[in-house]
């Protein structure tokens, strides 16, 4: 376990430090004197943390000031609410995080405050949230040694994906993409085979509810066409979840992303949904979230049966490794990323969480992309239209090359203006390694001056609220029109600003696949 994710442990620490530490002091302080307090005791007690607490406060603000001025910038602007430690704000949060529309909680915050820039200050802790593309790509890219995924985020994720990539940093980050990217590579990426066999599996599942004029769970489908086809081409097997029993709509039980069949693959959606969902209760509630899992950790139920399903994987992987090792090991053009991923380590743990992560990659992303589509695709049959005509002159009946895939530029600027609208990832966050400024170029905050990002604070940068900022994309910025895609000065101001579209992040942890296209990349 990464010592930063101990939550329990910090927890207590941080107990420790705000409540145990000041009130032996109170005491020391009450015994020292000979004071006798008598019933005033506890409130005096009680006054005594209040005080501790807001002047340690003052201090820390004095003390990032100085930074600040030192790197001439100037504090983020902060939320103010109505009571202590912005609790008002927090509560209107959560409540609009379930009532209003995606990520408009932050955007009614942007609005309200005239910036895109602010700092939450939940229960007195730095949290910064951004819809500023030059901060998004400051932190992702320019800026990049200056952040890590943090050690809060490896708290929230730790039970659930662990040593994964997506939860590691430095070198067992570098360790977990030297061994992912030869498999992004083009001979690997431009084998349409597998793709082409479990497309025509799905296509065939399709015909025959339609033909029986039988409704279809689509976002269901499409995880298991994503899950399917992903671990044949990475792992080796098909895990044939497209032959399983499929949910019936409207009659299979609803899970926290759609419907989950009664079966083993039933279970692991379940369980793979319900720790996402967890991980998002623990981010909105913020800093203090272990105090309410101090003695049960909600995501180990969920982790229990994630494991049960990859187990035979690793078993499969450990197998063919032991087989191997007879006969020397395999070139790796001839590996499969789960032969590569086992050749690299004998950490059984290691082998599944980054199981996990590729299947979390390649099933979330994918699945998500292609039922956003589907729906774009039944509201605008004008461009489902335009799309089938281009398939249709360019490949006629025959399955795409890796050229005539290139040559789809409508295909293309559907799935791009699909991620605009709808990225699979819409916020993502990192923490500040050290002290830090982002930078600033317009006028919109004081002075034009950069902002200053203090040290361990988290920055969630919200990149579904960049993707349809009308400063950036017009006043149609939150209408579907693939065709901005299509026309050379609207590109040209992508072109220039590339971090106005983020559907999959930036940066060094960005891994490009060879079809060269934004909506072919992962997040790693």
């Amino acid at each position: 376990m990464d010592p930063h994710s101990n939550y329990r442990l910090r927890i207590l620490q941080d107990l420790w430090r705000i409540v145990v530490l000041p009130s032996l002091i109170f005491s020391a302080i009450v015994h020292a004197e000979n004071l006798h307090l008598g019933l005033l005791r506890i409130p005096a007690h009680f006054v005594f943390l209040v005080f501790w607490t807001i002047i340690k406060r003052q201090w820390t603000v004095l003390l990032q000031h100085r930074e600040a001025q030192r790197l001439a910038a100037v504090p983020i602007p902060c939320v103010v609410g109505k009571w202590p430690g912005n609790i008002d704000v927090l509560l209107r949060l959560m409540h609009n995080f379930k009532t209003s529309y995606i990520l408009d909680a932050y955007l009614q915050l942007f609005e309200e405050y005239k910036c895109t820039t602010l700092n939450l200050r939940i229960l007195w802790i730095d949290t910064i949230i951004t819809m500023d593309q030059e901060h998004s790509r400051f932190a992702l890219s320019t800026g990049f040694q200056y952040f890590w995924r943090g050690k809060m985020q490896k708290e929230r994720l730790e039970t659930f994906l662990g040593q994964g990539i997506f939860n590691r940093d430095d070198a067992q980050w570098k360790m977990h993409r030297a061994i992912a990217r030869p498999f992004f590579a083009r001979e690997r990426i431009s084998d349409f085979e597998i793709f082409e066999k479990h497309t025509a599996q799905t296509l065939s599942i399709l015909s025959d509810l339609s033909s029986s004029n039988q409704a279809c769970e689509a976002q269901d489908l499409f995880s298991r066409f994503s899950i399917d086809a992903a671990s044949e081409f990475l792992f080796g097997k098909n895990l044939e979840t497209l032959s399983a029993s499929l949910p019936i709509p409207g009659i299979t039980k609803m899970g926290p992303k759609g419907s989950a069949t009664e079966d083993t693959w039933g279970s692991f959606v379940h369980a793979f949904e319900m720790s996402q969902q967890e991980i998002t209760r623990r981010a909105r509630i913020g800093y203090f979230w272990p105090l309410f899992e101090m003695f049960n950790d909600r995501n180990k139920v969920h982790a229990k049966q994630i494991q049960a399903w990859l187990d035979p994987l690793v078993e499969l992987a450990l197998k063919q490794k032991s087989t191997t090792a007879r006969f020397g090991t395999s070139p790796i053009v001839d590996q499969t990323f789960l032969q590569r991923l086992a050749d690299s380590t004998d950490d059984l743990v290691l082998i599944r969480d980054q199981l996990l992560s590729m299947l979390l990659a390649s099933r979330d992303t994918t699945s998500a992309t292609l039922t956003f589509i589907t729906y774009f695709m039944a509201t605008h049959p004008d461009v489902a239209e335009k799309m089938r005509n281009e398939v249709l002159s360019i490949c006629r009946v025959d399955s795409p090359t890796y050229e005539q895939m290139r040559q789809m530029k409508y295909v293309r600027a559907v799935i791009n203006e699909t991620l605009r609208l709808f990225p699979p990832v819409p916020l993502n966050t990192r923490e500040s390694r050290t002290s830090c400024v982002l930078p600033t170029p317009d006028k919109t905050y004081p002075d034009g001056k950069p902002l200053f990002m203090p040290k361990d604070t988290t920055l969630t940068f919200v990149s579904l609220l960049t993707q349809r900022n009308a400063a950036l994309w017009g006043d149609d910025a939150d209408e579907f029109k693939p065709e901005r895609w299509l026309e050379p000065d609207r590109l040209g101001q992508f072109v220039a600003n590339p971090t106005m579209y983020l559907p999959f992040s930036a940066g060094p942890r960005i891994v490009r696949s060879a079809l060269a296209n934004p909506s072919t990349c992962l997040q790693f």
